[in-house]
């Protein structure tokens, strides 16, 4: 049990339908603006009446605001308003790349400055808060980045199961030289090996989650919406991607502001050992292991998504 409102499994499909699609339609405001090199950047905003304060969620890879209408729903419901925009080449937001499956970003960096702008655009005209921010994977790279880049932009950051390091499949010297063969092997745009266009795994072969309910909601929403299906990523993203997470591990120890990270103890998606590193380092953080949980804690079973979101609310309450 928690002390705050949260949508429970057990009859999540009926309040979907009868509270969180229409709150969807009713409460929530869709726009864009242009980011960096005119890419489309799309957001959705839920402005709370009565706020107690503003919450912008940094979503993680292949994610689009759709994915996230339970966790804007239960925010909103405990009086924030809420902030969410797709990152370039996913979701809504404009592709780059010929195939739209094709996960690419040319520079970390350009992730960064779109959340910038989105905070100086959006976010801060709307908000009568300075904003917490809360990450998840992906989001949580981009959002250390933002907060090294910006310490002035945020009150508190959340961290769910952030990807400071990728879960390695093999030795990481290994790794780098396939990077660096494929590199010159390919064009920046291609898929890395093994990579292929999105691809609905049965619940039974996913790695995100143990919430059957939870899943088959997500994917009915990305096969509702196909054009935020994203595919895999290319060997240009991966590089990127290790540059930016090299460069958080070497600036964390003058992370500014307060941070609580939230580890899934069975994440099979991002690399725990160096996510726990990495945290020590940081002056200001907490970290708490919700074991047993897989990658997706905002979206898993009750039993490790209630803690989780109690946790996160607790601390922006602090």
């Amino acid at each position: 049990m928690s002390q705050y409102s949260l949508c429970a499994e057990d009859n999540l499909e009926s309040v979907y339908l009868s509270s969180i699609e229409p709150f969807w339609q009713n409460i929530v405001q869709q726009g864009s603006f242009a980011g960096i090199d005119k890419v489309e950047i799309a957001y959705v905003v839920a402005l709370h009446s009565h706020p107690i304060g503003s919450i912008v969620i940094a979503s993680g890879r292949i994610e689009s605001a759709i994915k996230y209408k339970e966790l804007i729903y239960d925010l909103y419901q405990n009086g924030y308003s809420v902030f969410i925009h797709d990152h370039r080449g996913q979701g809504v937001s404009g592709r780059m790349l010929d195939n739209p499956h094709t996960g690419y970003v040319l520079s970390f960096n350009d992730y960064v400055d779109d959340l910038k702008q989105f905070i100086d655009e959006i976010v801060t005209p709307k908000s009568q808060h300075k904003p917490n921010l809360l990450c998840h994977s992906m989001g949580g790279a981009i959002g250390a980045l933002t907060v090294l880049r910006y310490p002035e932009l945020f009150h508190k950051v959340a961290f769910s199961a952030p990807m400071f390091g990728i879960r390695p499949a093999l030795p990481s010297w290994f790794a780098n030289l396939l990077l660096e063969l494929h590199a010159i092997l390919h064009s920046k745009e291609s898929y890395f090996w093994g990579q292929k266009n999105y691809d609905s795994l049965p619940f039974s072969a996913n790695e995100l989650t143990h919430s059957e309910v939870r899943y088959k909601i997500f994917r009915q929403e990305y096969q509702h919406a196909t054009r935020v299906q994203l595919g895999g990523v290319s060997g240009h993203w991966l590089k990127v991607a290790g540059e930016a997470m090299n460069e958080i591990e070497l600036n964390v120890e003058r992370f500014p502001i307060s941070a609580l990270v939230i580890q899934a103890g069975a994440d099979h998606v991002v690399d725990n050992n160096r996510q726990t590193r990495v945290v020590a380092k940081m002056r200001h953080a907490k970290l708490q292991v919700i074991e047993g949980a897989k990658h997706e804690l905002l979206a898993e079973q009750d039993k490790f998504r209630v803690p989780c979101l109690t946790a996160i609310l607790d601390f922006f309450k602090e």
